[in-house]
C-alpha cells in the first residue's frame, strides 16, 4: 500500500515528483472520453520508468495465442486493447539540450487530475545539466463535447537565461504494446502528411484493419500574443513532427497549444478520415483552447450533479469515490451501443478484450442507477447481439442445440482468453449475463425487453447449464465438473456452489420469462419457440429436474454452503495469521501453493448470497460471512465491495468502511501493487454500489425502491442521487436524520426503513436515523 498521493476532495494530487511510482501515477492520472485516451505520460522526453499508452476505442488486434500446448477448443487468438499513435508528444531542446525528468534536477513538480472540471495539470522547474532552468505549466485535456479529440497548453518560461529554445510537437505511430508476443508491431502505415502547423499519420491495424488518422495542428504564443514562426516539417517511418526554433528571454512564458484527434474507420468512411481529421482540428483549433476547457468544465458539471457522491468528514472517502466515478464516466458514455467497458479502460493495456462478466455483475448497477435507462439496455442488447457467437464458443467445446457460452473475454463475440483454466471452465459468466437481464428488468420494469431480446440470450444459457451438468449416480443428484468459479485461487474444482446456484436459478429465470412472455404475447412467444426451435415439454421438463435434483454442497455441521468439493480438506488458515511479508501471495507464491491453500482471491460463495440475498436468512449469511471472510486476501479488485455491502446488510459497520476504503483506495493507494499496469476500472463501479447498497441499503423489491442508511463512524455525512422508474432521488444521511428528496419524476412512493412513504415532485420526507439491520 502506497500512500504518496495527496487528499484532496476534488483533486488527485502528486507534489514532488515520485520516480519510483511513476508509472502508477501515469495508470491513476489517465483521461478519456469515451472515444479516446492516454495514460498520464509526460508531453516532453522521458527515459525514466514510464508506460506509454495511448489508446482508441473499439481498436483491437487479435494476438496470436502464444501457449506450450494446444487443445481443441482452445482460442486461437488473445485480443489486444492497442496502444495507438502518441498524439502528446513535444520534444522540447533547450540550447541544444534534451528536456527530460530523468536527467534533470527536477523542483517544484506537481501533477494534478482535476476530476471536477477534466484535465490533468503538471508543473516543475528542472535544471539541466548546463544550469539553464525553466518552468513548464501544462495543462491537457480529452474533450468530451468533441469526443474525438484532445488538446494540451504547454508552457515554458526560461528562469536563469536568455537563448533559444527548439519544440517538436510529434505523432508518433511507430509503437507496440509492452506485453506483445514476439515483440510484433501492430501497426502498419497507409499515408502521412505534413503541412505548416499540422500533421496527420494514417495507420492500419494488421489482421483487423482498422483505420485510424492520428492528427496535429498547434500554435504558438509568446507573452500572450500570437507569434509567427518558421516549422521544418519531419517524417519518419509512421511519424510526423514540426520542428519550431524561438528565441526566448528570461522570464518570459511561450505557450505551444498543440490540437490533436483521432479519427477511427470504426465511426467514419476509410475514404474521408483524412479529410475529416483536417475539417476537425480546423474547426476545434478555431474554437481555441479556452474555449475547449471551458465547454470542458461544463460538460462535466452537468455529469457531475447527476452522479456525485458528496461524503462529509472523511476527504480521504470523498476523493476515493469521486475518483472512481470520474473514471467510469470516462470510460463510457452510453452513447455508442457497440463499445462495452474494457476492465482497464483507457488506463493500461493489461487484459485483453473489452468485455468481461464485470461489466454485468458490477457495471450495469452503475448505470441503471446514474443514466439514463437506454444506457443499461444497449449493455444489454450489446449480448444480445452477440448471441450466435456465444452458441459458436460452445459448439467448439461439444456443446450443440442452441446452447450458449458467453466469452469470458471478447472484443467481437469471440472467446479470446489464453488461460485455459478461464476460457474453458470460469463458466460462471453466463449466471452473469442472464442475470443483469433480471436485475435490468427488475430495476426498470421494462417487460418489453424480454420478449424483444432477454428470452433468447437466456434460453441460451440454460440449455448450456442443461447440458453442462451430469447425472451422478454416486450421488443420485446433478452434478458440475471441472470449473473455476469467481475465486480464482482454485482451478478445475468439482461442484463449484456459485456456479451450481446460478445454473439452477438461470433454468428457474428462463422457465418464469417463458411464462410471462406466453400469457403477455402469445404471438411473439410463438415466434420465439419457433426461432429457438424450443421443444417446451422437453427442455422444461429436464430443466425442472435439475432444478429438484442439483447437488449444492454445504457443510450441515457448520452450517454453510462449501465453496465446491473438498473445500474443509485444506489446512484453514485466516488471512491475519499470514506473514504480511508473503502478501500479496499472487506476486510471492508459487501457483501451486495458490491452489492448495485455502485463500479466496475474491468473494465466491458471498457472491452469490450477495446476488440472491432474498434466498437466504440473516443467520445463514453471517454464519457464511465469518467462515469465509477470514480466509478472503483480495486480491481481485472485484472482491472487497461485495464484502463491504454484506458486512453492512450484517450491521457490521466498521468492516463494512473498511472494505469500502479499500475498494474506493484500491488503485490511488495500489493495495494490490498492480495499478503500474492501469486502473482498475470496472471494479470502480463496485465501488458506488459499496456506499449506495452498502452505507445506502438501498433495494428494488417488487417494483419499489428500499433504503435503510446508515453513515460510518467517521463521517458526518453522505448523499448520493438515483434514477428510479421516472424519478430523480436524492438521499442524505447524516449522524440523526435521513432526507430522501423527490427531484423529478412526478409522484412516487419509496421505502425507508421499510415503511413506505409517498412523495411528490419537489417534495421530500425527514425522519430519524435508525440503528437497522436489514432483513
Amino acid at each position: 500500500m502506497k500512500n504518496y498521493l495527496k487528499h484532496d476532495n476534488w483533486c488527485i494530487i502528486e507534489e514532488g515528483f515520485h520516480r519510483e511510482f511513476n508509472e502508477i501515477t501515469e495508470s491513476v492520472c489517465s483521461l478519456g472520453n469515451g472515444r479516446m485516451g492516454q495514460r498520464g505520460n509526460f508531453e516532453e522526453t522521458f527515459t525514466g520508468k514510464t508506460l506509454q499508452g495511448n489508446y482508441v476505442a473499439g481498436v483491437y488486434y487479435p494476438d496470436k495465442t502464444r501457449v506450450g500446448w494446444w487443445k481443441n477448443g482452445y482460442p486461437e487468438y488473445f485480443a489486444k486493447v492497442l496502444n495507438a499513435a502518441n498524439w502528446i508528444g513535444i520534444k522540447v531542446e533547450i540550447e541544444e539540450e534534451i528536456l527530460d525528468l530523468n536527467t534533470c534536477e527536477v523542483s517544484d513538480f506537481q501533477r494534478v487530475l482535476n476530476m471536477k472540471d477534466g484535465y490533468l495539470h503538471r508543473t516543475f522547474v528542472a535544471t539541466l545539466p548546463s544550469g539553464n532552468q525553466v518552468k513548464v505549466d501544462s495543462i491537457r485535456l480529452n474533450s468530451i463535447v468533441d469526443d474525438e479529440s484532445g488538446v494540451i497548453r504547454y508552457s515554458i518560461t526560461p528562469l536563469n537565461f536568455d537563448g533559444k529554445i527548439t519544440l517538436t510537437p510529434f505523432v508518433d505511430g511507430d509503437i507496440k504494446n509492452k506485453d506483445a508476443n514476439y515483440d510484433e508491431k501492430f501497426w502498419e502505415e497507409v499515408q502521412k502528411e505534413t503541412a505548416f502547423a499540422e500533421g496527420y499519420v494514417e495507420l492500419v491495424t494488421k489482421k483487423t484493419g482498422f483505420h485510424v488518422v492520428t492528427g496535429q495542428r498547434f500554435e504558438i504564443f509568446q507573452n500572450g500574443q500570437s507569434v509567427d514562426f518558421q516549422s521544418l516539417p519531419i517524417k519518419a517511418e509512421k511519424y510526423v513532427a514540426s520542428q519550431v526554433t524561438l528565441n526566448v528571454n528570461r522570464n518570459e512564458e511561450t505557450v505551444l497549444v498543440k490540437y490533436a484527434c483521432n479519427l477511427s474507420s470504426e465511426n467514419h468512411k476509410i475514404e474521408d478520415l483524412l479529410i475529416k481529421s483536417k475539417a476537425y482540428l480546423k474547426r476545434i483549433s478555431e474554437k481555441g483552447f479556452d474555449k475547449m476547457l471551458e465547454e470542458q468544465a461544463e460538460k462535466w458539471a452537468s455529469k457531475w450533479e447527476m452522479n456525485d457522491i458528496v461524503i462529509e468528514g472523511d476527504v480521504a472517502a470523498q476523493q476515493g469515490i469521486r475518483f472512481n466515478i470520474f473514471q467510469m464516466n470516462q470510460t463510457y458514455t452510453g452513447e455508442d451501443a457497440r463499445l462495452n467497458i474494457g476492465p482497464k479502460g483507457f488506463t493500461g493495456e493489461k487484459y485483453g478484450g473489452s468485455t468481461y462478466w464485470d461489466t454485468e455483475a458490477y457495471c450495469i448497477p452503475f448505470y441503471l442507477a446514474t443514466a439514463d435507462q437506454q444506457v443499461s439496455r444497449n449493455l444489454l442488447i450489446y449480448r444480445w447481439k452477440q448471441l450466435g457467437k456465444a452458441i459458436e464458443n460452445a459448439q467448439k467445446l461439444g456443446f450443440k442445440d442452441g446452447a450458449a457460452l458467453y466469452p469470458m473475454v471478447t472484443m467481437n463475440g469471440e472467446e479470446c482468453h489464453n488461460e485455459w483454466e478461464i476460457t474453458f471452465e470460469e463458466i460462471h459468466r453466463n449466471g452473469a449475463i442472464a442475470y443483469a437481464i433480471y436485475d435490468y428488468v427488475n430495476y426498470t420494469g421494462d417487460k418489453k425487453y424480454l420478449a424483444e431480446y432477454g428470452f433468447e440470450v437466456l434460453l441460451g444459457i440454460a440449455r448450456f447449464w442443461s447440458q453442462r451438468v451430469n447425472w451422478s449416480e454416486n450421488k443420485q443428484q446433478y452434478v458440475m465438473l471441472g470449473v473455476t468459479g469467481p475465486n480464482e485461487y482454485e482451478n478445475n474444482v468439482n461442484n463449484n456452489w456459485y456456479t451450481n446456484y446460478f445454473a439452477v436459478w438461470c433454468m428457474k429465470y428462463v422457465m418464469e420469462v417463458s411464462e410471462y412472455i406466453k400469457a403477455s404475447d402469445s404471438v411473439r412467444y410463438n415466434e420465439l419457440a419457433s426461432s429457438t426451435n424450443l421443444n417446451e415439454s422437453l427442455e422444461f421438463s429436464k430443466f425442472n429436474h435439475i432444478i429438484d435434483n442439483m447437488y449444492l454442497p454445504e457443510s450441515k455441521e457448520l452450517g454453510i454452503y462449501l465453496q465446491q468439493d473438498g473445500f474443509l480438506d485444506k489446512e484453514l488458515i485466516k488471512v491475519k495469521d499470514l506473514d504480511a511479508s508473503q502478501r500479496p501471495i499472487n506476486q510471492k507464491w508459487s501457483w501451486d501453493r495458490i491452489l492448495r491453500s485455502c485463500f479466496i482471491k475474491q468473494a465466491d460463495v458471498l457472491q452469490g448470497m450477495y446476488f440472491f440475498e432474498d434466498d437466504f436468512d440473516i443467520e445463514s449469511l453471517k454464519r457464511n460471512y465469518d467462515f469465509y471472510e477470514p480466509m478472503t486476501v483480495h486480491e481481485s479488485s472485484l472482491s472487497p465491495c461485495v464484502h463491504s455491502i454484506i458486512a453492512a446488510k450484517l450491521g457490521d459497520k466498521a468492516r463494512s468502511y473498511e472494505f469500502y476504503n479499500r475498494a474506493a483506495r484500491l488503485d490511488l493507494d495500489d493495495y494490490n501493487n498492480d495499478t503500474e499496469d492501469g486502473c482498475h476500472i470496472t471494479s470502480m463501479a463496485g465501488t458506488w454500489m459499496s456506499l449506495v447498497k452498502g452505507f445506502g441499503g438501498m433495494r428494488i423489491r417488487g417494483g419499489k425502491v428500499y433504503f435503510s442508511p446508515f453513515v460510518p463512524e467517521n463521517w458526518t455525512s453522505f448523499s448520493f442521487k438515483v434514477r428510479f422508474r421516472g424519478n430523480l432521488l436524492n438521499v442524505i444521511t447524516t449522524a440523526d436524520f435521513v432526507t430522501i428528496e423527490n427531484l423529478s419524476g412526478g409522484e412516487t412512493s419509496i421505502y425507508l426503513y421499510d415503511e413506505e412513504y409517498l412523495l411528490k415532485e419537489n417534495s421530500n420526507v425527514k425522519i430519524e436515523q435508525q440503528d437497522f439491520v436489514l432483513a
